[in-house]
């Protein structure tokens, strides 16, 4: 997960899911930049390193909002089969 609010701070990117050093941000961001989901908004070199900003772009935000549905429905019917299987346990009924 890479957070998508604000400029990062320091070296390291990152958030409570991952640590990322720059190199290896960037090298993760080779794929979306080429599949025109994003794209770099700005460049500049801070401390003799560059560093750069990204966009998403419109094809990007389409992508997210139907990756944000399909999490949605896996979430939902996780939840579903939870509350099942709990009841299950607990010897009540199916949901």
């Amino acid at each position: 997960m890479i957070r998508a609010a604000g400029p990062a701070r320091g070296r390291r990117h990152g958030s409570a899911y991952t640590d990322l050093r720059a190199g290896t941000l960037y090298a993760a961001l080779d794929r979306p930049r080429s599949e025109g989901l994003i794209s770099v908004d700005r460049e500049e070199v801070v401390d003799s390193r560059l560093r750069r900003y990204y966009r998403l772009t419109a094809i990007g935000a389409e992508r997210l909002a139907t990756e944000t549905e399909r999490m949605r429905r896996h979430a939902s019917e996780a939840a579903r089969r939870l509350r099942r299987n709990r009841a299950a346990f607990e010897g009540g009924a199916s949901a």
